[in-house]
């Protein structure tokens, strides 16, 4: 059975409703046609009795199935679309730049399809998401000490009142008292798991969480407010960073992260997350296991209350803590993603999957 996904009714649904967030999630293999699909396959939905679930294109392949031609499975499922990179390139060019209509057609690119990627991916439309790119660059030129006609003006607003109105909306402040307020990126990165969300500044990153998670805009508020910041759209050093180092982890052509994290938590807090860093990749350790490494063995609820609160999904490796008895325990992410990532790093580091 498939220990590592969530279970067949939920798939056979998500496939039914070819929901996009399962993609690159799992794989429905077709025995009466010896074919295998992405869940967003346009061909008509399978009956339930006729197909099986995988994992990856790889169990598939191994499997006996051969990949559909029309949703082409092989493909990263994970990967943006053309136009999306493309869109995002041409923002991060010049962050300052107003787009209109007529700049996206010039440039091949239906405003239609630009507006219904942005709020697949973002859920903001593509000039919001230029919009706030323009006031993220407004703000560090403020921060900088630039003058704020200056930056009102890179950011295309003629009136102040305009632009001092939707700064404040952005930032919680107004341009002046801005220089106080710390400025954070964010970012969405996809995975096979489906989409993460990525908080950083400069080469540190804040925080990394599954965009599924319970509560997860309140989770970020709390973290906004509580270091005085403001988070906008970027790819700051530790965002382009951690992308790549995710890359090669859901590849397998590593297991281990270098990106800096912020200090954040308390120092037992701290402590712990250090501790969930040390266990090996393909390894698991108890939540006693964890007290017992940082020379607290009473401390076997606290543990668990730090893992809990762990900001950085995967890279601070939280999945990697089991119960007593060898039972997953809770994971943000779902348990199915916590077995998907143990599955992972143990084969990956040549361990036998239990």
């Amino acid at each position: 059975m498939l220990h590592s996904l969530p279970d067949e009714d939920q798939l056979y649904a998500a496939l039914t409703r070819r929901d996009a967030d399962f993609d690159g999630v799992f794989y429905v293999a077709v025995r009466t046609t010896r074919i295998f699909c992405r869940p967003v396959c346009p061909a008509r939905t399978p009956r339930r009795e006729n197909v099986e679930f995988h994992p990856s294109p790889e169990d598939a392949l191994a499997a006996g199935f051969r990949p559909c031609k029309r949703c082409r499975p092989l493909d990263d499922p994970g990967a943006p679309g053309a136009v999306l990179s493309r869109l995002l390139a041409l923002v991060e060019g010049d962050p300052t730049r107003r787009w209109t209509e007529d700049d996206l057609r010039r440039e091949g690119i239906e405003p239609a399809t630009a507006r219904r990627q942005f709020r697949k991916r973002f859920d903001m439309s593509f000039s919001q998401y230029a919009r706030a790119r323009r006031l993220g660059h407004a703000f560090s030129a403020i921060q900088a000490g630039g003058a704020v006609i200056e930056a009102q003006l890179d950011a295309g607003f003629e009136s102040g009142s305009g632009f001092r109105d939707a700064f404040a909306r952005a930032f919680g402040d107004a341009p002046l008292k801005s220089r106080r307020t710390r400025l954070f990126d964010m970012a969405w990165i996809d995975s096979p798991l489906g989409p993460l969300f990525a908080v950083a500044e400069g080469e540190r990153l804040h925080m990394l969480e599954f965009s599924e998670r319970k509560r997860l805009q309140e989770h970020i508020e709390r973290y906004r407010r509580g270091f005085n910041a403001a988070i906008i759209p970027g790819e700051g050093p530790a965002i382009l960073r951690i992308r790549s180092e995710l890359a090669d982890y859901f590849a397998g052509r590593r297991l281990t992260f270098d990106t800096g994290i912020a200090d954040a938590g308390t120092d037992f807090q701290a402590t712990v997350w250090r501790a969930l860093g040390d266990i090996p990749p393909g390894e698991t350790r108890s939540y006693a296991d964890v007290a017992a490494a940082i020379g607290r063995p009473t401390a076997t609820r606290a543990v668990a209350n730090a893992n809990r609160l762990n900001r950085c999904a995967i890279i601070i490796p939280c999945h990697r803590v089991i119960g007593a008895d060898g039972a997953l325990t809770g994971y943000a992410g779902g348990l199915w993603r916590k077995q998907w990532l143990l599955d992972h790093e143990r084969r990956h580091t040549g361990q036998t999957l239990l």
